[in-house]
């Protein structure tokens, strides 16, 4: 068996796959991140990816109501995300793709099951290529992987979440975040295809009062 499936993301033998879910703002990043570090693995913000997609949309100026033009977008998109840098089509987006244009468009391409399919392949092929991962996202432990070793589902106060990602964006004040992230929750919720829920197995932990190293503790606690 491939140690990883396309097909189902069924894991294999010797693959460890972390999966860290939850809304923006929660923590996601930065734990995948100091986790995956503390592991020695690598991590993949699978959001990015998306966003990355609404990018590509936005760049060739196709209509956000055209799902089928969009679903081959993101086929035909050349996207490399890395610790530290995204890559749409040759072009540096690391910025642009956490601007308010993109944030704002980038639930609706997420919704398109198309889209969702053809990014599902490419994070498992993700996966695949390096024997394992920390991914974090909206359905990694639910639709992406999930038989993950470890499901992590984080969440955090309204408030909490849009004073980080306020101070991640300079150019927005608060409550233009608070209104962003409102809007994104209502719609990664309740989308047809993959929603944002958590994981019927997945560990939650509420971020709102505790530090990075504190939650990473009690993640590697738990894989013992």
């Amino acid at each position: 068996m491939d140690a990883v499936s396309a097909a189902d993301g069924q894991i294999g033998e010797g693959v460890r796959v972390i999966a860290i879910d939850g809304p923006a703002g929660s923590g996601k990043s930065t734990v995948a991140r100091r986790l995956a570090e503390r592991l020695g693995l690598e991590y993949l913000d699978t959001g990015a990816m998306y966003r990355s997609v609404a990018f590509a949309v936005m760049a060739r100026e196709v209509d956000l109501a055209d799902a089928d033009a969009i679903v081959e977008v993101a086929r035909n998109s050349d996207i490399q995300v890395d610790d530290a840098s995204v890559i749409v089509d040759g072009v540096d987006a690391t910025t642009q793709i956490r601007g308010p244009e993109v944030t704002r468009s980038v639930s609706t391409v997420a919704a398109i099951s198309g889209v969702r399919d053809v990014l599902r392949v490419r994070q498992r092929a993700w996966v695949m290529e390096r024997g394992g991962g920390v991914l974090e996202g909206r359905d990694i432990g639910t639709v992406v992987f999930p038989d993950a070793e470890l499901k992590v589902y984080l969440s955090a106060s309204a408030m909490v979440r849009a004073e980080r990602r306020a101070g991640e964006v300079s150019a927005l004040d608060y409550e233009t975040v608070a209104a962003d992230l409102a809007a994104r929750d209502a719609a990664d919720s309740s989308r047809q295809h993959d929603p944002l829920i958590q994981a019927p197995d997945a560990v939650h932990i509420d971020t709102t009062d505790l530090t990075v190293d504190q939650v990473v503790d009690e993640l590697i606690a738990r894989l013992g």
